[in-house]
């Protein structure tokens, strides 16, 4: 895995994301595009991370902007709970613990691979004020440690016109759980 992308990788990328940008403004009213781009031209490391959430059909797009660290926030955004990250348990000790029919990853993991993090439940729930996502899948979520310790974890969906945040253990995997990931650029 390589940490840079080459300049032809680059700009493909950086022009799936201003296509995405523009043509989503709702999720980021304010902003300019050129300001983004900046920043992530600055940043190789980071839009590298924001190809493998790419690659892994996560459709990352800007979600917010925070002033005082002068950082752009992007979430996964794609409908449902990216493809090339479904079909996994919650982190390490969860695949660990699972004595057959182990899955490959574990969100946590796979997350920190990509250089991004797990949305937890206030951002998820940011996510879904910005449109209707996972409506036919769920998201693990970072889970608090107490209810990691216990043996739990969270995830999330979309149903009936609202949002509901539940637990399974964090063993557990499942064909339409995923997890939507987020990065500061």
């Amino acid at each position: 895995m390589t940490l840079y992308l080459s300049a032809d990788q680059a700009d493909e990328l950086l022009a799936i994301l201003e296509a995405r940008f523009l043509g989503n403004m709702h999720r980021h009213r304010g902003m300019e595009w050129t300001h983004v781009r900046a920043k992530l031209t600055a940043q190789p490391a980071k839009l590298r991370s924001l190809a493998f959430m790419e690659e892994t059909d996560g459709e990352p797009d800007v979600t917010g902007y925070d002033a005082t660290a002068d950082e752009y926030i992007f979430f996964d955004c794609s409908p449902e709970s990216p493809k090339g990250r479904r079909s996994i348990c919650y982190d390490a000790a969860a695949l660990e613990s699972r004595k057959e029919h182990k899955p490959k990853h574990g969100a946590e993991g796979m997350a920190s691979d990509m250089g991004i993090a797990l949305l937890n439940k206030e951002q998820y729930r940011l996510l879904q004020t910005l449109g209707d996502f996972d409506t036919k899948t769920s998201s693990w979520i970072a889970t608090p440690h107490d209810i990691r310790k216990l043996g739990g974890a969270l995830f999330a969906d979309r149903r009936y016109n609202s949002v509901f945040v539940y637990h399974n253990g964090a063993e557990s995997y499942y064909a339409a759980r995923g997890f939507c990931g987020w990065l500061r650029v």
